[in-house]
């Protein structure tokens, strides 16, 4: 069965956060400086739009990348009323 994985650890989550950054701030540079060329705002916008359409197929889904350092949880604890519970029915038994 496929195993999908949907989760991205919090050292992926920050990578993700600054690349976003890095290629909408890019992109709205490069933008501004050809729309600037040619006199025409419509090409900033249009680079632009493709700058946070490229960040967000890049940073939005959980790529390998951003799950190399997987958090590993602790186990439950078990709950003090079962756990009294099963401690007194032990007592039981072996009596």
């Amino acid at each position: 069965m496929l195993d999908i994985q949907t989760h991205m650890d919090y050292d992926g989550q920050g990578k993700a956060e600054k690349f976003s950054r890095f290629i909408i701030i890019l992109f709205g540079i490069v933008g501004f400086v050809w729309g600037a060329i040619i006199q025409q705002f419509s090409q900033t916008v249009y680079i632009l739009i493709a700058g946070v359409l490229l960040a967000s197929l890049l940073t939005v889904p959980p790529w390998p990348i951003y799950r190399k350092k997987p958090i590993n949880w602790q186990k439950a604890r078990p709950d003090p009323t079962q756990t009294a519970t099963t401690a007194e029915e032990n007592k039981k038994k072996k009596k």
